[in-house]
C-alpha cells in the first residue's frame, strides 16, 4: 500500500496572493477545515510546500 498524505486547510486564503489560491485549488481545498486524502509524491509535497502556512499535512 503506497503512502498518503492528509492535507487540511487551517487557515483562509483571502488575501494571499493569487498563484497560492491556485495551489490550494489544485490540491482539492475548497473549504476551511476541508481536508484530502492525497497520495505521497514529490509534486503534492511541493504543492503543499507552497502553501505550508496555510495548510497542516499528515502522513497517513
Amino acid at each position: 500500500m503506497e503512502k498518503q498524505l492528509k492535507i487540511t486547510l487551517v487557515k483562509s486564503p483571502i488575501g494571499m496572493p493569487q498563484n497560492q489560491r491556485e495551489v490550494l485549488r489544485g490540491l482539492g481545498l475548497r473549504k476551511m477545515n476541508g481536508s484530502v486524502i492525497l497520495k505521497d509524491a514529490r509534486e503534492i509535497r511541493g504543492m503543499a510546500t507552497k502553501v505550508a502556512h496555510l495548510v497542516s499535512v499528515e502522513e497517513l
